[in-house]
């Protein structure tokens, strides 16, 4: 293994443990917004992944980048679906018609 790579996964996993920490202290009333932030998080991502996948050197960087985009896709419009489904929560639901009362 090389110094940078056992650097990168130093980092990587450091940031695990640290996402790890900081999502368990959100409160539950905080989880909407902070879903809604993240989405726009996801799409940067998507954007890294489109440039990863458009920058193929190596036969199987193009493979790479599809995965990344796809994986990278998924996950956006996933976080908007569970973000609609949350804030749907939130929302009155409608009353059913009261029956006309009988009039004498």
């Amino acid at each position: 293994m090389t110094a940078h790579l056992l650097t990168e996964l130093t980092i990587f996993i450091l940031a695990v443990f640290v996402g790890l920490e900081v999502i368990s202290k959100v409160p539950t009333t905080l989880h909407t917004p902070l879903m809604s932030a993240t989405n726009a998080i996801h799409g940067i991502v998507l954007v890294g992944a489109i440039l990863v996948a458009g920058a193929a050197d190596a036969p199987f960087v193009p493979v790479i980048g599809f995965v990344l985009v796809l994986l990278a896709s998924l996950n956006v419009f996933g976080g908007y679906t569970v973000t609609e489904r949350m804030l749907q929560m939130f929302r009155p639901r409608p009353q059913a018609p009261k029956p006309p009362a009988d009039q004498p």
